[in-house]
């Protein structure tokens, strides 16, 4: 496994699966090298460009506490749910660490480093780019559903438990910060 990918994601190991934590790692090792943003880049620009530069909260953090959020979520409807909507761990987490991977691919850094939305983000919603790169790697079709129904996009399908998780933990974690724009 890819040092960068995982030292950017130790949440990894909570994927008991080897070969789908493998593959989760690879979808994000190829993002890094399809990308102009680095691992450190991740680790310092905001998680969304709605809010401009001066968001304290980095792509990593967003990302990182939806995949705790998640899981905890996740967890407590298995123990809970007496088995009447069970939640598959490994896919939940895969998922959640691989929603926001084309992000890689629709953002570039401008010429002070600051992340904006780049030509092929134009063309390409980070959902779609997303699928593709772990289609390339052997994501299994539960785990690309996430990534492809986590955001807007996934209004139109009928979304997996799973998946359902992921969305609305990414939303309630990022609508927030879009209605102080309002204010």
């Amino acid at each position: 496994m890819n040092k960068n990918v995982l030292e950017l994601w130790p949440e990894l190991n909570w994927i008991q699966d080897q070969d789908l934590r493998e593959k989760t790692a690879k979808t994000w090792e190829i993002a890094l090298e399809k990308s102009v943003l680095s691992a450190k880049d991740l680790k310092r620009i905001p998680f969304t460009l709605l809010c401009g530069p001066d968001l304290k909260v980095t792509f990593m953090d967003h990302k990182r506490s939806v995949v705790h959020i998640v899981r905890d979520a996740g967890e407590k409807i298995n123990a809970m749910y007496h088995g009447e909507l069970p939640v598959d761990m490994d896919v939940l987490i895969a998922g959640a660490i691989l929603a926001d991977v084309g992000k890689l691919l629709e953002y570039v850094l401008d010429e002070n480093g600051k992340a904006v939305q780049g030509n092929y983000g134009k063309y390409l919603r980070h959902p779609f780019s997303g699928v593709s790169l772990a289609e390339q790697c052997g994501v299994p079709a539960s785990v690309s559903h996430i990534i492809a129904a986590h955001a807007g996009e996934g209004n139109m399908v009928k979304r997996s438990t799973e998946a359902y998780l992921v969305h609305h933990v990414d939303f309630m974690t990022f609508l927030p910060f879009k209605e102080r724009l309002k204010i």
